[in-house]
């Protein structure tokens, strides 16, 4: 018992911690949602890459002809004109009545790099001339109209490298598999914050000045990657140069995904952490461990103790305390990205998930962590790749 309590204490104490962030991350969204925004909108080329007819894909895309901002161009790019997409695109483009540049590029199959990133390069050959800033935004997210301004604005400040907002996962029809998806995605947003040092890039949701992204190679610096984000963050990082978080453009992506969906997506995700930046993966591995292994395993002591007639009060109410402060930190975090969303906002919703299903989310975490350590191969959009090292 007394092994119990001790890793309890750890974890309830870690806990606390958690649940200072949750309110440092709510009143970061506060302070930059009040401010107002800088008087910078040069020409803009958005560049969004995609691969398949996606859930809720031409609401997207729609979405992203409808941006309050001054001028600019979307590059559409593919990797074949068979794609589903590009018809999706084409009839999107059809509707439109904006004076909007948009161009559909077909980028072709990739050879030296994840096909996500072998498209965005392509497209960087194609942009306007006029283009000050780059945005790169992924076709399963839905932006707000105030989004492009909200992301390009901070970039006023010179010094700073690049600007981001993040993903937040709205189920549709919902599902225990989509509830645990956003639940499990929810506690990285909450990870962005003041600390333009430890922030990081969203590839879904990102703007760099080109005369910043000419300057560090970053073009070159993607050759042979997976992930454009990592890279990019870690290159930003190489020339000391900070990423502020915007919490206006978090963007919500819209669907549903089963059990076998949610694992791919997942395990994905820290596989390619792990091969990026072990550095954040092995705290996850260690963090998940050590809570799974006091909550659940006290679930089942406590339990036990009762199947026996033994008193249980002291770890039971250890338990409560360590669900009270993940679920505390679970309707901060909601809350603050309520916020961001707006109160009439139909994009927000789901709060029971939020409360009840984060103790799932960190089994699943765990699982991810220790996949990670024995697995380099990831299926992203239908193609399998071998993580061999960052670059």
């Amino acid at each position: 018992m007394w092994f119990f309590y001790f890793f309890a204490a750890i974890v309830i104490w870690l806990g606390i911690l958690s649940l200072r962030g949750g309110f440092q991350f709510a009143r970061y969204v506060k302070a930059e949602l009040a401010k107002p925004l800088a008087n910078y909108t040069p020409f803009a080329t958005v560049i969004v890459p995609c691969r398949g007819n996606e859930a809720g894909l031409e609401a997207n895309l729609t979405s992203l002809f409808q941006q309050a901002y001054p001028e600019y161009e979307i590059l559409f790019v593919t990797d074949n004109e068979k794609d589903p997409a590009v018809g999706v695109i084409k009839l999107v483009s059809k509707k439109q009545t904006e004076k909007v540049a948009r161009t559909i590029l077909i980028a072709g199959p990739a050879a030296e790099c994840g096909q996500k990133v072998h498209n965005l390069r392509a497209a960087l050959a194609q942009i306007d001339q006029r283009s000050q800033v780059l945005v790169f935004v992924d076709s399963d997210v839905r932006p707000r109209e105030n989004w492009l301004r909200s992301l390009v604005a901070p970039l006023a400040d010179e010094g700073l490298g690049a600007a981001s907002g993040y993903r937040w996962f709205i189920p549709v029809s919902g599902g225990f598999a989509s509830h645990l998806r956003s639940v499990w995605n929810a506690s990285i947003a909450s990870a962005l914050g003041a600390n333009r040092k430890s922030n990081f890039c969203w590839g879904g949701s990102t703007a760099i000045r080109r005369e910043t992204f000419a300057r560090l190679d970053i073009r070159e610096r993607w050759r042979g990657s997976v992930s454009d984000d990592f890279t990019m963050t870690r290159v930003l990082g190489e020339a000391s140069l900070p990423i502020h978080f915007v919490p206006a453009c978090l963007v919500a992506s819209f669907g549903d995904c089963d059990l076998e969906e949610l694992l791919e997506f997942s395990n994905r995700q820290l596989k390619i952490t792990r091969a990026y930046a072990t550095h954040l993966w092995k705290p996850v591995l260690l963090g998940s461990a050590l809570f799974c292994l006091v909550f659940f395993g006290g679930i089942l002591l406590v339990t036990l103790r009762a199947l026996q007639g033994l008193s249980f009060a002291i770890p039971l109410s250890l338990l409560i305390v360590i669900f009270v402060l993940g679920a505390a930190k679970g309707f901060v975090r909601y809350r603050a990205v309520g916020r961001a969303f707006g109160p009439e906002s139909s994009e927000h919703r789901g709060l029971a998930a939020h409360l009840l299903l984060w103790p799932f989310a960190s089994l699943l975490y765990l699982y991810n962590a220790v996949t990670a350590a024995f697995s380099r191969h990831i299926t992203w959009r239908g193609i399998t790749y071998r993580l061999d090292s960052r670059q």
